[in-house]
């Protein structure tokens, strides 16, 4: 593949694709055992946590050293330094042994480093999930910066919401292999895709066993959640259309059963419980083989993995025919709305009133 100028391209895959491999290629960390590499320009890269530090050194030292090894000279250097030092905002750390450094701080000098030694490549890995959520802002806000300023940057990430907005262009890597390159939209659409489905596989794969208990005299056979076109789906996106449908088997003629669900978020967060009682949904007298459904026109729940409760009881007596403790699970993914933190979307509107006088307000 080819990184062209100005271009700020993302790699993307799963762990063990051969993202950090290819930028330590890139880097000249690592040697080609067949093919070549071409670079153009001066790289600076901020790859694994102190990476080109010398531990026993200050952070003072580490700076020289790092232009040093970039080829630049002392004066320039010199010229940059309170630039760096500003802005990790390591204050009198600086000539502290970086062997003392927390990771975070690891990252903060990393970073600062790369991006004052006018690189005209810079090169970044996962790295800029350490640190706090501030300065993971700081950065990349540079990296906007840069981008504009037209200096080609190479980004690996898990993170698609950051790909969408930094990157033009992504590489989508897999064992090694290249399995799609162009436009960002384009192959986040399709790495999207071939990971939701790899969720589907896992979560019926995790669905094989459960807390159970309950009479029995009615079963719940099978548990499905079902799209808009009443497909059998496990990915879902903030706003889709979802059914949940219970499919049960009376052995006996059971009057006005109780049909339920309850919904977890995988940190165990209950979200909701509703039943066909509260609902007064009027089911008689069932016998044999059925289906009820909860139907959900909107859902409203952000990005995150799920679990579901489905139950009958007796809608008279607090008796529990077939309970299956959070037994069944589906995935929400981003991409149905712009809201990602939280619990869940709540439908409302933002208005400006601009204030015209003191009276107003």
């Amino acid at each position: 593949f080819q990184v062209m100028p100005g271009q700020t391209v993302g790699i993307i895959g799963r762990n063990g694709s051969g993202k950090s491999t290819a930028l330590k290629l890139m880097t000249r960390i690592l040697r080609p055992s067949n093919g070549r590499i071409l670079v153009r320009g001066r790289v600076s890269a901020l790859l694994e946590l102190g990476a080109g530090f010398h531990e026993d050194l200050s952070g003072r030292d580490n700076i020289y050293l790092n232009g040093a090894i970039l080829g630049l000279d002392k004066e320039l250097i010199t010229a940059q330094y309170n630039k760096i030092v500003e802005f990790s905002e390591l204050g009198d750390f600086i000539n502290m042994p970086v062997k003392h450094y927390s990771s975070g701080m690891y990252m903060r000098l990393g970073f600062s480093v790369a991006i004052h030694m006018n690189p005209d490549v810079l090169i970044v890995d996962e790295i800029l999930a350490v640190g706090d959520q501030a300065f993971q802002t700081k950065c990349l806000d540079r990296i906007h910066s840069m981008k504009q300023d037209g200096i080609t940057i190479v980004i690996v990430t898990h993170d698609l919401h950051i790909v969408r907005q930094l990157c033009t262009h992504l590489i989508w890597l897999e064992q090694g292999d290249i399995r799609a390159v162009g436009p960002t939209n384009e192959v986040a659409n399709l790495y999207e895709a071939s990971s939701q489905e790899a969720s589907s596989r896992q979560l019926v794969t995790e669905a094989g066993s459960f807390s159970r208990h309950g009479s029995q005299e009615i079963e719940i056979t099978a548990v499905r959640f079902l799209d808009a076109d009443n497909k059998e789906a496990q990915v879902f996106k903030t706003g889709d259309a979802m059914t949940i449908e219970m499919v049960y088997m009376a052995h006996e003629a059971i009057p006005a059963p109780e049909f339920g669900v309850a919904i977890y978020r995988h940190d165990g967060v209950h979200i909701n419980g509703p039943n066909t009682k509260l609902a007064n949904a009027s089911i008689g007298l069932v016998e044999g083989q059925g289906i009820v459904q909860y139907q959900i026109a909107s859902l409203p729940l952000l990005p995150a993995r799920y679990e579901v409760t489905a139950a009958i009881y007796d809608g008279r007596y607090p008796k529990a025919y077939d309970h299956h403790k959070q037994a069944y699970s589906f995935r929400v993914t981003p991409g149905g709305n712009k809201e990602l933190y939280g619990l869940l979307e709540i439908p409302a509107n933002w208005q400006w009133i601009p204030s015209k006088s003191p009276d107003n307000l």
